[in-house]
């Protein structure tokens, strides 16, 4: 075999093993930085099929979609010196390939680092100004968006875009979860105690409402009764009187029927009286 045959057939070697090292791609779901030498060569590569000189170029990969910090809980004071233990996570991304590079040479875990830092500065600073109430109900929104706009100011320096941070879970310590119910407990007695006695008072107007307006209903009933018993008596009295006129000796035995009646109303019962009383007239009498 010829000298200029093994020639050939190094170098084709040589070509087949450098097109792999040499050849690249990259996806819509990446972005990369080529780096030659420690200096940036190329930070906008686009999609698709790309060179590098093998063995001495360098090629770092990114991220282009989303990514999810998830924080180890963190210790943060309120506004009450309360002791809240917060657990949270950042979304973000990569928007400056270059300037995440120059910042972080090594890669995700130091740029994570100090995102959590940042993030959790920003926290202390927003809930140190509130109290646990605000925290976890009023100024949620506001605590989340203040604390995404500064952590954006931060980071934004270095090629990275702040989406959003929230607040996964909000967990007190045992002697502040202590001290949190007994004053809850002590706000819900106070509570409950302005009900009662507000009930307590509303009960009393209705008792006298409902007083008055039985005494009213009463005075006015015993009036209507006397209006109608006087109406009655007089009615009875014009009765009376005509039937006198009428017939003066039956009226007057019409009248002692009437008291004999109301008089002997028991067998027990007894009267003394004259034989020739008034009161008998009518009886024995054959006229």
């Amino acid at each position: 075999m010829s000298k200029n045959l093994i020639g050939y057939i190094v170098i084709g070697l040589v070509v087949i093993l450098l097109i792999p090292m040499s050849a690249f791609t990259v996806n819509e779901r990446e972005q990369a930085v080529l780096v030659r030498g420690g200096k940036i060569v190329d930070a906008e590569l686009t999609p698709g099929l790309h060179w590098k000189i093998p063995l001495y170029d360098v090629l770092v990969k990114y991220e282009r979609r989303l990514l999810t910090l998830d924080s180890q809980k963190q210790r943060i004071l309120t506004g009450e010196k309360m002791n809240l233990i917060v657990d949270f996570f950042v979304m973000w991304r990569i928007v400056n390939p270059r300037e995440f590079y120059l910042t972080y040479p090594d890669g995700l875990p130091r740029a994570g680092s100090q995102l959590q830092k940042v993030a959790t500065d920003g926290l202390q600073k927003e809930l140190n100004a509130r109290t646990m109430k605000q925290v976890v109900s009023d100024d949620r929104d506001v605590v989340m968006k203040n604390v995404t706009a500064s952590v954006n100011q931060v980071m934004g320096k270095h090629g990275i875009e702040i989406v959003d941070v929230r607040i996964k879970r909000i967990e007190l310590e045992e002697e502040v979860l202590k001290s949190v119910f007994a004053q809850m407990r002590a706000e819900r007695s106070k509570v409950a105690s302005q009900l009662r006695a507000e009930g307590e008072k509303q009960a009393k107007i209705i008792r006298a409402e409902a007083e008055r307006k039985r005494v009213e209903l009463l005075a006015d009933a015993k009036r209507k009764a006397e209006i109608i018993r006087g109406e009655g008596d007089a009615k009875a009295t014009e009765i009376y009187a005509r039937a006198y006129s009428q017939d003066k000796e039956f009226y007057s035995f019409y009248r002692s029927l009437q008291g004999y009646r109301t008089t002997f109303n028991s067998k027990d019962d007894v009267i003394v009286l004259e034989p020739d009383s008034e009161f008998f007239k009518y009886f024995g009498s054959s006229k």
